[in-house]
């Protein structure tokens, strides 16, 4: 006799969902969200602590992209929850607001409690080490949509800053120092670049996979203490593009931000995937963070001061440039091929 259809039947696991979300609470109340945002329609924030009319929010939505390959092929599933808060997180950041909670989406072929687990504490990890609340999310299953071991996963941050407190093009002034913060290597950005240099079988190698997967660095705490003693006048945070698609977004009408390719070091995992795919130098620089992560514009007399006290605060940096007169573009002075 044939089975009857039914939604268990066709991939969903409804009651092994509400069972997760059960589980999911003591997760997320560790980041200090209450015990109810997970069982609600939407994650609350109670805005009621803060005051101020000139209170705005800021928001993020981003992923991991395809560095999630590289993750399931190590079977290493932690490291990407923490990518997944550092791309929304450092963005709301970027914008000079304070990261405030955070939802994730998370979408997969099959129920697989351990590997839920395991994002969702990587997810958390992010939170904490931002100083940001994960009040819920979504877990969807969509079987047939995905291969067997395949997911997918979004994150959606909310920050806050008084209006005085936003950074921008708006604040940056020229004759200004540029400070690049350290990368923990490429974070979540070129993994399309690198699958091609490298190829499948390589990419979950021992010899690549670790150094691949290393996690986002996370900038929010460190960023909230320089600013209590420097003034920022704009942050770039080096993503998709690099250099040359968002520094520019930071630059008001009339300056370019003039870089030094030579004064910082580029760590050596930049310098393997090079030589690997014989890939171009202005390439790697149009496509990979090349061990910059942030970019901060300071005056110039300031910079050095903003330097050292980010190394006292464990992240190394770099005077790498500074603004002058163009038209909102990038230009390297004294390149040198690497």
């Amino acid at each position: 006799m044939a089975q009857k259809l039914s939604y268990k039947r066709s991939g969903v696991d409804v009651a092994a969902a509400h069972a997760w979300t059960e589980r999911l609470g003591s997760i997320l109340k560790d980041t200090g969200a209450s015990r109810n945002s997970v069982r609600d329609f939407g994650g609350a924030f109670d805005l009621g602590r803060l005051v101020g009319k000139d209170c705005i929010l800021v928001s993020s939505a981003d992923g991991v992209g395809t560095k999630l390959r590289i993750a399931q092929l190590c079977k290493n599933h932690r490291s990407v929850g923490i990518d997944l808060v550092g791309m929304n997180v450092n963005d709301v950041v970027a914008a000079g607001a304070k990261p405030l909670f955070f939802c994730d989406y998370i979408s997969t072929s099959q129920w697989n409690e351990d590997l839920l687990v395991d994002i969702v504490k990587g997810i958390a990890k992010g939170c904490k080490e931002s100083g940001c609340v994960l009040v819920g999310g979504e877990t969807a299953q969509m079987p047939g949509f995905y291969k067997a071991d395949d997911y997918d996963l979004a994150g959606f941050c909310v920050g806050m800053a008084r209006r005085s407190e936003l950074l921008g093009a708006h604040r940056v002034r020229g004759n200004a120092a540029l400070v690049g913060l350290a990368s923990s290597g490429l974070h979540s950005n070129g993994f399309s670049l690198v699958r091609k240099i490298l190829g499948e079988r390589r990419l979950g190698s021992k010899d690549w996979g670790p150094r691949l997967l290393k996690p986002t660095r996370l900038y929010a705490k460190l960023i909230e203490q320089l600013r209590r003693h420097y003034t920022v006048q704009g942050i770039a945070h080096i993503t998709g593009g690099s250099f040359e698609e968002k520094l520019p977004r930071i630059l008001p009408p009339g300056l370019d931000a003039v870089i030094d390719r030579r004064s910082w070091p580029v760590p050596k995992l930049f310098r393997d995937l090079q030589r690997a795919g014989s890939v171009p130098v202005d390439e790697m620089y149009r496509t990979f963070n090349m061990g910059i992560g942030m970019i901060l514009v300071v005056s110039k007399d300031k910079a050095a001061g903003l330097k050292n006290a980010s190394e006292r605060l464990g992240c190394r940096a770099w005077i790498i440039g500074e603004t002058a007169k163009g038209n909102r573009e990038v230009r390297w002075s004294r390149d040198k091929k690497r």
